[in-house]
């Protein structure tokens, strides 16, 4: 005898009887459902005064028969999906709809969450017979972004007057369906390349958090994921738990499935609870933006020095969460813990973790040693230093490549330059200086990155002169300035003297390049053609050296190892 599932209780003995017949019945595979079977589900929906569902193959045949209560059906677990990502699960779901409201949001949820070919709702008739019906399908993935506020849409509706008017091969249409899933680019994996959607929550400035979201978007492909999706949402306070609410973590959880994505990225640090509950809630890998960072540094830094400060950034951000589930602490070198270690396995690992700490700091401070005597040999033999710095990818390397005929890696990527890099420039009269390049900074610089980076950055507290690198073609130029001028201030630099350096002139608009001059001053340069170089040069040998107009001429540009 087949099984009832759902709300059985209180089932007269018939009506069980006559719904259990239901699994003997054929359904044509041209045909969504019969007249038949259609006015058997209707007239059994009457007499009971519940939802009834049926879950049929692609062959017609019944494989479950749900009964629910006037409002909703709750279906049961059906098991794994067909293989591969474009497919449907191969069931269909027809439910009985006692009220004039179609497909409701919980049908329309179990369409997308368990990836049916479609879900249809029979309206029952006053005298119970089947009446208009309602049908949804998933829709392949759609251009755009939901940043707008707008998401795209999920699923089609469509709206069948009758039972008997539904004359569409069925088999085809959802044959057909399921190859346009199949062929669309936004569905088909890149070895290496996990699928992705951002998420921002704002609850203030919608502008920054759209800037963010741009942001957040670099930072992911510069981590050599793909981005499939981005979400604005706004709240006037954030949730304590999950930060955007179950709501809309349930709807992420439906775009997902629908994208083929694999991870959510939120564009702001969470608290170890919060990365708990968003990553139990969807079951899917969760970062924040201070892990999407970590990562990034850690496949970027090649020196030793920059390899402990990013395992100590690492182990700082991670001690806090190491009761957490390694789905949401995968990316991170698989992430420490997971579900059910017990506690004597964790405080084991907060104790190795906090020895490690400790034995970074030791050996940081040790090399930070080494640093402050090179910088002494520079002191006594009066070679000042030129420090550049700015926004993550303004193009200080491009700079200093240009500026010293060097070949330092320079790529258009967030943070592609990590470990501090020197080299000298020799000025007439036997003027040199050392120009050091240093890591770029970001808004809202996370302070895990930036205790462990204080190292290097005590580097900067020795310039005798600051290049300030701004992007100029860049439409958030104004807001890195101040992101920077941030940074500079909680260094305590913001006495050193400092040239803005517009770079990528040849690439903004001559209108707002001359705004920005006449506002905040500097020079305009082209790193990557040379435009604007002997000016800055010029600026560069007068404050340093304030040498007069009789003695400045082009600097002789050499190469010297590496300092650090």
């Amino acid at each position: 005898m087949e099984q009832l599932h759902g709300n059985t209780q209180g089932l007269k003995p018939h009506h069980a009887k006559a719904l259990r017949a239901l699994y003997q019945r054929r359904v044509d595979r041209t045909q969504f459902v019969s007249p038949q079977l259609a006015r058997s589900l209707t007239e059994l929906s009457k007499e009971t005064g519940r939802r009834i569902g049926l879950l049929l193959d692609r062959l017609g045949r019944v494989e479950f028969v749900v009964v629910g209560d006037a409002h909703r059906v709750h279906l049961p677990d059906l098991g794994p999906r067909r293989a591969g990502a474009s497919r449907f699960r191969g069931v269909r779901l027809l439910l009985t709809q006692l009220r004039p409201e179609g497909l409701t949001e919980d049908d329309l949820t179990d369409l997308a969450l368990l990836q049916l070919d479609a879900v249809a709702t029979v309206r029952v008739l006053p005298d119970g017979l089947p009446g208009e019906i309602e049908l949804a399908v998933l829709l392949p993935p759609q251009d755009g972004a939901t940043a707008s506020g707008a998401p795209t849409a999920l699923w089609r509706k469509e709206t069948i007057p009758s039972v008997h008017q539904w004359d569409d091969d069925w088999f085809a249409t959802v044959t057909e369906l399921e190859s346009q899933f199949g062929r669309h680019p936004k569905l088909r994996k890149v070895e290496g390349r996990e699928k992705v959607i951002l998420v921002a929550v704002a609850t203030g400035d919608v502008n920054k958090a759209r800037r963010g979201l741009r942001e957040l978007e670099r930072l992911a492909e510069t981590a050599g994921l793909e981005v499939v999706d981005r979400v604005l949402q706004r709240r006037r306070k954030l949730d304590g738990r999950t930060v955007m609410g179950e709501g809309k973590l349930q709807e992420l959880v439906i775009r997902s499935m629908h994208l083929g994505a694999e991870v959510l990225i939120l564009d702001r640090e969470l608290s170890p609870s919060q990365l708990r509950n968003v990553a139990t809630l969807t079951d899917m890998k969760v970062l924040d933006r201070t892990q999407l960072i970590l990562d990034i540094f850690a496949q970027h830094a090649s020196s030793r020095e920059g390899k402990l400060q990013v395992e100590l950034a690492q182990l700082r951000y991670r001690m806090p969460r190491l009761a957490l589930m390694p789905t949401a602490m995968s990316r991170l070198t698989g992430g420490i813990g997971g579900r059910g270690p017990g506690e004597t396995k964790l405080e084991i690992n907060r104790r190795r973790a906090q020895e490690r700490v400790t034995r970074l700091e030791r050996e940081l401070e040790e090399l930070s040693k080494n640093r402050a005597v090179r910088r002494g040999k520079r002191e006594r033999a009066n070679i000042p230093v030129c420090s550049i710095v700015g926004y993550t990818n303004a193009g200080k390397s491009t700079l200093l490549n240009r500026m010293t005929k060097s070949e330092v890696l320079a790529q258009d990527k967030l943070f592609a330059t990590l470990d501090p890099t020197t080299r000298r420039l020799r000025f007439p009269q036997q003027r040199e200086i050392v120009l050091a390049d240093t890591v770029g900074f970001i808004e809202d610089l996370p302070r895990t990155l930036f205790a462990a980076f204080k190292s290097t950055l005590e580097e900067l507290t020795e310039a005798h002169l600051l290049l300030h690198v701004l992007d100029a073609s860049d439409g958030d130029v104004e807001h890195h300035r101040r992101s920077v001028e941030e940074v500079l201030g909680e260094l305590e630099l913001t006495d050193t003297p400092q040239i803005l350096v517009w770079n990528k002139a040849d690439a903004c608009h001559p209108e707002i390049l001359a705004a920005l001059l006449e506002q905040h001053g500097g020079i305009a340069v082209s790193a990557l053609n040379g435009d604007g170089l002997p000016e800055l040069l010029d600026r560069i040998e007068r404050a340093l050296f304030r040498v007069s107009a009789q003695e400045r001429h082009a600097p002789e540009l050499t190469l010297l190892p590496s300092e650090s």
